[in-house]
């Protein structure tokens, strides 16, 4: 019964703090030079992992840049990066659309 609690009182709080502006989100993405490692589109390279599609929640997203995996990124204190700043950038992450399917780009054999 205390865990139902606990879920039901701490659901609408977290609701409400993992929303944020998507287009003040992809600003800050590029001014904390995120696109350097992980592009412009959230689609990752050689240096950074793939964000676009990622199901992490805004807490987890946070959790991570705060405590990344060891030798993976550097660590972002909250003196760097703020909560806020970090759900407006995680904001921006999950508005990016999936791309095509292969099968629609006639250049990789779609029609």
């Amino acid at each position: 019964m205390k865990t139902l609690w606990i879920v039901l009182t701490l659901a609408p709080l977290a609701a409400l703090y993992a929303q944020g502006n998507a287009d003040n989100g992809k600003k800050l993405y590029v001014k904390n030079g995120c696109y350097q490692c992980h592009g412009l589109e959230g689609q990752g390279s050689n240096a950074g992992a793939r964000l676009a599609q990622k199901s992490l929640t805004a807490p987890a997203f946070i959790a991570y840049v705060r405590k990344p995996a060891p030798g993976g990124m550097p660590v972002y204190s909250s003196k760097v990066i703020s909560d806020a700043d970090l759900t407006e950038i995680w904001t921006y992450v999950k508005s990016i659309p999936p791309p095509p399917p292969v099968t629609s780009i006639p250049l990789l054999g779609g029609q």
